[in-house]
């Protein structure tokens, strides 16, 4: 019986790929695009983790496996990755929200913006934490705040059009529509750490709320579009 033993080509491909030098050209180069996201992966754990004020740039560049110079090339500072990753959570959330605000019945439209904003808190935790924390002193934009009130201007004109059609104040629309907002809004930082009742049943019951009123509550509220989870 016949035995295959290795040639010594392939023998020294074989000691060459296990010696340090052949290791480090298995491990290929991140390109710059490829670096930055990591950078914005690596801060968007830790600033949802620990907050802005207790992240550092070392703590950002030594978990990305790079000096601290890479940090500040990329993005200027911990301050310029904090910029970036609260603008993309923002623009996320913004567009899943706005995104369900499509057409369809007004109590429907209620139930796909509670939907979506419970979604994006189920999807992207992190990013979420990060939005509802205090942003740096020297922040002027990208809070929660100010957030929810970009998606109240959106629901605004879905209401103000429904009142007029109902014959109700089209003025008082914006009123209306930071309160619908807000509530769905803080009860999704509550639904965030405590996750029960389970999402279905959260927009269900905010829903119920919006709608009836307290005066006309469901002992058991339902939800009449096609989302059931």
């Amino acid at each position: 019986m016949m035995v295959s033993v290795p040639t010594d080509d392939a023998d020294a491909t074989h000691h060459k790929d296990k010696s340090p030098t052949g290791s480090r050209r298995a491990r290929r180069r991140m390109t710059g695009k490829e670096r930055r996201e990591q950078l914005l992966d690596i801060g968007r754990t830790l600033f949802a983790e620990r907050g802005f004020e207790a992240t550092s740039v070392e703590e950002i560049a030594a978990k990305a496996g790079v000096s601290k110079p890479v940090v500040y090339e990329h993005f200027g500072g911990k301050e310029g990755l904090y910029a970036v990753v609260v603008d993309r959570e923002m623009r996320r959330l913004l567009d899943m929200v706005t995104g369900a605000l499509t057409g369809g019945h007004p109590r429907e439209l209620l139930e796909e913006a509670a939907f979506a904003l419970l979604d994006y808190i189920e999807q992207y935790t992190d990013g979420f934490r990060i939005l509802v924390r205090d942003s740096p002193v020297t922040q002027q934009t990208g809070t929660f705040a100010s957030l929810i009130s970009d998606i109240a201007t959106q629901v605004e004109d879905i209401l103000g059009r429904e009142f007029k059609n109902r014959g109700f104040d089209p003025k008082l629309s914006p009123l209306y529509a930071q309160a619908l907002v807000g509530m769905v809004a803080l009860t999704g930082q509550w639904w965030l750490n405590v996750r029960k009742p389970k999402k279905a049943e959260v927009a269900a019951h905010l829903v119920n709320l919006a709608w009836h009123g307290l005066d006309g509550l469901e002992q058991k509220p339902r939800l009449v579009g096609h989302r059931r989870s």
